[in-house]
This record gives structure tokens, C-alpha cells and sequence, in this order.
């Protein structure tokens, strides 16, 4: 029989345990530096014009809630920008409950290994709402990368890609957009050598105690939302590695390179997980999403709820990440 002092004590201890799990979801690293500013390659203006374009004048972007023809002008808007940077736009349509679905790619021929493949990628439906960090930001980073490799040549293939079908109910399921790119990919044989995926890069917060994290994870980390993270599973380690060598080369704005089990939660919430299941080197870009951000999958997920300047600087060290991965 457990006495009342035995059942105190298992209380005493349940809490001390509840206590300690929820205080490490919280960045505990005080001397993590702050976003210096400074000049970028990547303009505000051009991102910011890009995200207003999808969230503001479009807005709620899917294939449910009567949001279709809204989805049908995303499209249009992406492969216009596609074609524009001036390289070969492809669409992969598919159908995804009984409507027909598209992911749009711009594919930059490589000029000495045209057979290997570096993928940029972004989704670009939402869950119901105006989805400006949520992937506006995300596309517009995507759109700016392609933007940028107009001029330049390229050794291995680069394409650039907007997914569709991320967002519930699609997620890890048949009819999700960066599934069937990459599953279609595999049966094509591509030497596809990294995965970029932009999830959510445009909210940031100077605010203490802002950034959180899952169980276990934040006791080395930031406690401020002021830096850009780099998610990579065990698998994609040396890819990470090298992405973070060339974003810190070329961008003042701090990034958190955490390579992690997928089974941690959070670590594969985007379109890089479909790489992963491929065998692939992946990484996410991301602002860590619903881990920072209060407007995740809200209204409130608007512009003027973004840090254009400190989104510029992320945008120009996944830039150098990409020149160094393509060559």
C-alpha cells in the first residue's frame, strides 16, 4: 500500500519533471548575438512585393474553403515570376481529391554536370489563411533565389520549385505536392545531391524569451526569435555543414544548424521530409514556425507582421549556400 508521504513524494517528483521539460522548450543561450544589419544582395522591397503579391492581393490559397481560384492565381503569379528569371518553366500536375494540382519548377540547366541536381524549394498553398510567413515568405525567398541565378552559370542542375498540397490535409499523405515531385523524381532516376526547402523565414523577435523549442532541445539554443535555423536529419549532417559554412560567409543574420531524428517533433514538418524518404541530403530553412511565430495558421498571418530586413539577410546566406552547392 502507498503511503500518503510515498504518493507526496511521486507528486513532488512528477512536477519537478513536468517543470524541467517545460523550461527546456525555452532557449536558455543569453549571449547569442542579434542581427547587426547592414547592407544585402537580396533587396526588401522585391520580397516584400512578393509576399504582399500572395498573401494580401491573392490571399487564402488551396483546393478547399472555396480558395481554388485563389490557388489558380498563385499560379499564375509563380510561373510568371519563373519565367521571367528566365529559365525553363515545367508544371507537374496531378490530382489530389478529385482536383487537379500543380507543382511549378524552374529548371537552370547545369552547364558541366547537367545529371546532378539541387533542388530550391518552397510550398506555396495554405491552410485558410494569408499565409505570409506561412509560405509566402518562403516563395518570395525562392522567387529572389531564382531572380538572382538569372545571370549566373551554373555546373550542376538547379531547380527551383514551389509545391503545392503541404498544408493539412495533404501532410505526409498521397497528395502532397513535394511527394509526388520527389517520388516521380525517383522513378526518373535523378541525381538529385540537396534539398533546400524554405519553411517560414520572415518572422523574427528581438524579445527575450520569444523562441521556443521542442522538449530537451533549447538549453544550448537562443531564447531570442532573432536568428534563422538550419533543421537537417542525422543523414543530411554534412550537407547542413556545408550550408552553414557558406550562409555564415556571406550573411551577418545568426543561424542555428540543429540536425536532429526526424521522430523529434517539428523536425520534419515541411516538404524536405519527402527528400528524406527518398534517401536524400535535405535541410529546412526556417523561422521555426508555430516554435515562434503566434500567427501560424491564423488571420493574423499578415505582412506587417515580418522583418523584411532580417528576411534579406536570410535570403543572401541561403544564396551562398546554393552557389557553393551548384558550383
Amino acid at each position: 500500500m502507498i503511503t500518503k508521504r510515498r504518493l507526496l513524494q511521486l507528486f513532488a517528483i512528477a512536477a519537478a519533471c513536468t517543470a524541467g521539460l517545460a523550461l527546456s522548450m525555452l532557449g536558455w543561450n543569453f549571449l547569442a548575438p542579434s542581427y547587426p544589419g547592414g547592407p544585402t544582395l537580396t533587396g526588401q522591397a522585391g520580397l516584400r512585393a512578393a509576399v504582399t503579391a500572395l498573401s494580401v492581393e491573392i490571399g487564402p490559397r488551396d483546393l478547399y474553403n472555396n480558395n481554388l481560384p485563389r490557388l489558380r492565381r498563385a499560379e499564375e503569379y509563380i510561373t510568371a515570376r519563373f519565367k521571367a528569371a528566365g529559365c525553363a518553366v515545367e508544371v507537374q500536375e496531378y490530382v489530389a481529391s478529385g482536383v487537379k494540382a500543380r507543382n511549378i519548377s524552374c529548371v537552370k540547366t547545369g552547364a558541366s554536370a547537367p545529371g546532378e541536381v539541387i533542388v530550391v524549394g518552397a510550398h506555396y498553398d495554405t491552410f485558410n489563411n494569408p499565409g505570409a510567413d506561412d509560405n509566402a515568405s518562403g516563395v518570395a525567398g525562392v522567387l529572389a533565389l531564382a531572380d538572382r541565378a538569372k545571370g549566373k552559370t551554373y555546373a550542376r542542375t538547379v531547380k527551383f520549385a514551389a509545391f503545392v498540397n503541404e498544408e493539412p490535409p495533404f501532410f505526409r499523405k498521397e497528395g502532397m505536392g513535394s511527394k509526388v515531385y520527389a517520388d516521380a523524381a525517383a522513378a526518373r532516376g535523378e541525381d538529385i545531391k540537396a534539398a533546400l526547402v524554405l519553411e517560414m523565414i520572415g518572422y523574427f523577435s528581438e524579445a527575450r524569451f520569444s523562441q521556443r523549442y521542442p522538449p530537451l532541445v533549447g538549453v544550448f539554443l537562443p531564447d531570442r526569435g532573432n536568428f534563422l535555423a538550419q533543421v537537417s536529419d542525422m543523414a543530411s549532417r554534412d550537407l547542413a555543414g556545408r550550408a552553414d559554412r557558406a550562409f555564415r560567409g556571406a550573411s551577418a543574420l545568426p543561424l542555428a544548424t540543429v540536425s536532429l531524428p526526424a521522430f523529434v517533433r517539428g523536425a520534419d514538418f515541411s516538404d524536405h521530409r519527402s527528400f528524406w524518404a527518398h534517401g536524400w541530403p535535405a535541410v529546412m530553412f526556417t523561422d521555426t514556425s508555430f516554435y515562434r511565430t503566434p500567427h501560424y495558421h491564423k488571420a493574423t498571418d499578415l505582412p506587417a507582421t515580418l522583418n523584411f530586413e532580417y528576411m534579406a539577410a536570410a535570403v543572401d546566406g541561403v544564396a551562398a549556400a546554393l552557389d557553393d552547392l551548384a558550383g
